[in-house]
């Protein structure tokens, strides 16, 4: 796969997630619970990832030889989506998701500068601080904007 087609996924994912919160805050206060919604999300979530894993022949293979911490990636999507259906009704999608920006760019930051579980190695530089500097501002900007 090119980093063109890699970027344009990840781009369409990035789409994805405060639709996401829309739609599941939304699924939330029309049941009366965002914990029931998030059962729902999951349910419906566990349905088209064994489809995809059933289309595409993919193999668990050596999941029971895995470290126990790389499973914990399950628990940290249920909280997001928990935390993101429960808060952002009352909070505003566009502030939950500043938020969840700001903490994806901390915590992608310390990842890649200490190459914490595997990732490759990218060092925080100055460079990449002031990058992620304005990139955390622009995010800020369009949040201050919006209530102008």
């Amino acid at each position: 796969m090119t980093s063109s087609n890699s970027a344009l996924i990840m781009l369409v994912a990035g789409i994805g997630i405060p639709v996401l919160a829309a739609l599941n805050a939304a699924l939330g206060q029309r049941l009366g619970s965002p914990i029931a919604a998030g059962l729902i999300l999951f349910v419906v979530a566990f349905l088209t990832t064994g489809a995809v894993f059933l289309l595409t022949g993919a193999s668990l293979k050596g999941a029971l030889s895995a470290p126990p911490h790389l499973f914990l990636g399950g628990t940290l999507v249920a909280f997001y989506v928990l935390t993101i259906t429960w808060i952002a009704p009352t909070f505003g999608i566009g502030n939950a998701v500043f938020f969840v920006l700001i903490g994806q760019l901390i915590s992608a930051a310390a990842i890649d500068h200490f190459g914490l579980f595997g990732a490759q190695v990218h060092p925080l530089t100055l460079a990449r601080t002031g990058g992620i500097t304005v990139m955390a501002a622009g995010v800020f900007l369009t949040q201050i904007a919006g209530r102008a």
